[in-house]
């Protein structure tokens, strides 16, 4: 399967295709840092416009990677629930979902993104710097003393990446 291959599709949280992707969070989130809430952390609707959004990659009619954003504040989108499923991951499906939702909060008129990612999820926080979001925290330092990694894009990198799309 090619990339090319994709379908993007912004949906409600509820929406059926939008299942494997909670039910899998929710395990994952489970299995690195044991019984917690996360997934109801926030209202839905927090996920839906204006301020919010909530989106899906589709191939073949299966639902293979996902993600939101939430308003954070008058300028900052928050981003959410990036997700690619365990069998279709190392394709660059992550960074896809990465650039749609920074391409709909430009749309919505956000300058700015900022996100967090938990101490176990390594391979998220890679993600990120590749995506070109600034640590907000000591790269060096022991993520576990940490506790949530901050990250954060600006307007003029967010903009310049949007119109290269």
């Amino acid at each position: 399967m090619t990339v090319e291959s994709i379908e993007v599709r912004h949906v409600k949280v509820r929406d059926p295709a939008a299942e494997p992707l909670l039910r899998d969070l929710d395990l994952e989130y489970h299995s690195r840092y044991g019984p917690n809430q996360e997934l109801s952390r926030y209202a839905d609707e927090e996920f839906s416009p204006p301020g919010g959004a909530f989106l899906i990659l589709v191939e073949d009619g299966r639902t293979v990677a996902g993600g939101a954003f939430r308003r954070y504040d008058d300028t900052t989108a928050e981003l959410k629930r990036i997700w690619t499923h365990p069998e279709h991951r190392r394709r660059g499906l992550g960074l896809i979902v990465v650039r749609e939702l920074e391409r709909e909060a430009v749309r919505r008129g956000y300058r700015r993104i900022h996100l967090t990612t938990g101490p176990r999820q390594p391979e998220a926080a890679r993600l990120y710097l590749a995506a070109g979001y600034r640590p907000l925290f000591d790269l060096a330092a022991d993520p576990e003393t940490i506790g949530p990694l901050p990250f954060e894009k600006l307007y003029d990198d967010l903009a310049a990446e949007v119109q290269e799309a």
